[in-house]
């Protein structure tokens, strides 16, 4: 929901949407006949330890890299029918592992044999690729004294539901899991953030309850941080150089159901943004192809549609039906062609209109002047680059239509391109 003033000299407010008090149920998307696990390590074919043909099992754990490295889990019971290269946007190279389903499925009892007695090291081992994409290196790091882990039961971007529909339904998950990372990490102070309009009523798990206005983008870690945390991250920090970890709902109900039924959780809840703007939530198995979520929804595909994967102001655009769901996709969203709005190199015209709705304060109208010629490094040190929280709202209200979200992006991968080569260099 928009909400614009009636003179123009504030910035017009935009609201998450909740989900009503009767949540309704995911529709099942049927097991697939292919899925696609996507590794986040650069394939490298001498230290792969399975190949082609291999059987694998629901929850068996694929490594290419040994001990500690990469891995993902199987969501499916079959055979892999291919190892491939996959490129991302933004310089991400993965390897996709493809899994011919087989008939019978059958679990592998690897997790089971050590879930018996939780500890940071099984977790991380084992519970690194489930849904919500729970991350633990930050607690294995000397280098960062993690004191709070915020459990956020919103979303960062507008129309997506799926961390809301996880802390209205999964609660007993969340506070076994809330438990859980209390004791492999020995973190007491755990905040529950939600939004505003959903803590009346919310029971009692184990953690400090925090309610997040429902305006955008106050559910961004950076804002909580500031707003209900009152701890501010400066310009080229993030929370955890802060001592803060945040965990989506969804991830600490995957650890908690993991350590309560022994079994690797697979399936992931999904928001689908229909092209009439309709919300329907999805649950379906990891490497899922996006062409079965969007066939079994009665979604139809034309030329020159749009697929986005995350929320309309921060999401990426993909270029196939068989991108894979992943443990990280809280939404799917599908324009129509006739309803999408293209970009322009029309120049800026200074109407101010980024700089009034930034969060962060930043001069967006002349940060961009320097982005668009490629000027990364004096609109880091000048016109705080580092200091923006990625909500994607100067895209949003720019009346020239300049992509400035998506400059701001690639400026901020090249810089770390550059210093990571320095460095190495070093």
């Amino acid at each position: 929901m928009i909400k614009r003033p009636f003179i123009r000299l504030s910035k017009p407010r935009i609201q998450y949407a909740l989900l009503g008090v009767k949540v309704m149920e995911p529709q099942e998307i049927p097991l697939p006949g292919i899925v696609t696990l996507l590794l986040d390590s650069p394939l490298i074919r001498k230290d792969i330890p399975f190949k082609v043909g291999d059987a694998v099992k629901t929850g068996q754990k694929l490594s290419i890299a040994g001990e500690g490295g990469p891995y993902v889990i199987s969501s499916v019971t079959g055979t892999i029918s291919a190892i491939s290269p996959f490129y991302g946007d933004y310089g991400r190279v993965c390897t996709a592992i493809s899994i011919k389903t087989g008939r019978k499925e059958e679990l592998d009892k690897d997790f089971a044999a050590k879930s018996q007695g939780a500890t940071l090291d099984t977790a991380a081992e084992f519970l690194g690729f489930t849904p919500g994409a729970p991350c633990f290196a930050a607690f294995r790091d000397p280098d960062k004294a993690i004191h709070t882990i915020v459990v956020f039961g919103g979303n960062t971007d507008l129309m997506i539901a799926t961390n809301q529909y996880a802390i209205k339904s999964r609660i007993e998950d969340i506070g076994h899991g809330i438990s859980i990372l209390k004791q492999i990490t020995g973190i007491e102070k755990i905040v529950i953030a939600v939004p505003r309009d959903l803590v009346p009523g919310f029971g009692h798990v184990g953690a400090e309850l925090k309610g997040v206005d429902l305006s955008y983008p106050s559910a961004h870690p950076k804002m909580i941080m500031e707003r209900e945390l009152k701890l501010t991250v400066p310009a080229g920090k993030n929370c955890e150089d802060m001592g803060v970890v945040f965990m989506s709902a969804e991830a600490v109900a995957s650890i908690g159901k993991a350590f309560s039924t022994g079994e690797i959780p697979h399936k992931k809840i999904l928001t689908l943004v229909k092209k009439d703007g309709t919300q329907q939530l999805i649950s379906a198995r990891i490497g899922t192809p996006m062409g079965d979520v969007f066939s079994a929804c009665g979604v139809s595909l034309n030329e020159k549609d749009r697929l986005i994967i995350g929320g309309p102001l921060t999401g990426s655009s993909i270029y196939s039906e068989d991108y894979p769901v992943g443990i990280d996709t809280d939404a799917v969203v599908v324009q129509d062609k006739a309803d999408i709005s293209l970009v322009s190199d029309y120049p800026c015209i200074n109407c101010g209109e980024c700089v009034r709705i930034c969060p962060a304060k930043i001069p967006v109208n002349m940060l961009v002047r320097y982005l668009e010629a490629g000027h990364y490094e004096q609109a880091a040190d000048e016109y705080d680059l580092y200091s923006c929280i990625d909500c994607g709202l100067c895209s949003f209200v720019c009346v020239s239509k300049i992509p400035v979200f998506q400059y701001i992006r690639l400026a901020k991968h090249e810089l770390g391109r550059l210093n990571a080569a320095e460095a190495t260099n070093e």
